[in-house]
């Protein structure tokens, strides 16, 4: 196994990324426009050993493979999943997210996927996708830390 590993700093505190990240508009929004998830439903309460699965789509058009989740661990700072599917075999899929300041945070990905030729084309997919994942991230995180609404992780 091979990890691919992407950190860059939000202008948000740590539990309020988490809790963001938790959410399903927050899924479509960093991977749009390149990939979206139609079907993606995520329940409100959500434990480890929950799964689901759904059709991608490059670019809102062009139908992909299902893809296969597991929730694992989910933590007030990390998120832990074990994915699969088509020619993605293993997608072991860690995001953490470490405070800076109260109102900063280093948000990490952390995927832990197969060797080999399949290995490589997914680790050049994973540098592509999270950038851009990232870059949206940052952007997001932007406007919501420069926002006069008050943001708050949910209590627990």
């Amino acid at each position: 196994m091979s990890k691919v590993t992407l950190t860059t700093e939000l202008p948000i505190g740590a539990d309020v990324a988490c809790a963001l990240a938790r959410t399903p508009e927050l899924v479509a929004y960093v991977v749009a426009p390149i990939l979206s998830v139609p079907q993606l439903r995520i329940p409100d309460h959500i434990d480890p050993g929950v799964e689901g699965s759904a059709r991608l789509r490059w670019f809102g058009i062009i139908p992909s493979w299902r893809h296969h989740l597991r929730l694992v661990r989910l933590d007030a700072r990390e998120i832990y999943t074990n994915e699969w599917g088509g020619p993605v075999r293993t997608w072991n899929h860690r995001l953490t997210f470490e405070p800076i300041t109260e109102s900063r945070c280093r948000y990490t990905d952390e995927i832990e996927i197969e060797n080999g030729p399949r290995g490589a084309a997914t680790r050049i997919f994973v540098h592509l996708i999270f950038r851009h994942r990232h870059r949206r991230w940052r952007q997001l995180a932007t406007v919501l830390g420069n926002s006069a609404v008050e943001l708050r992780a949910p209590e627990h």
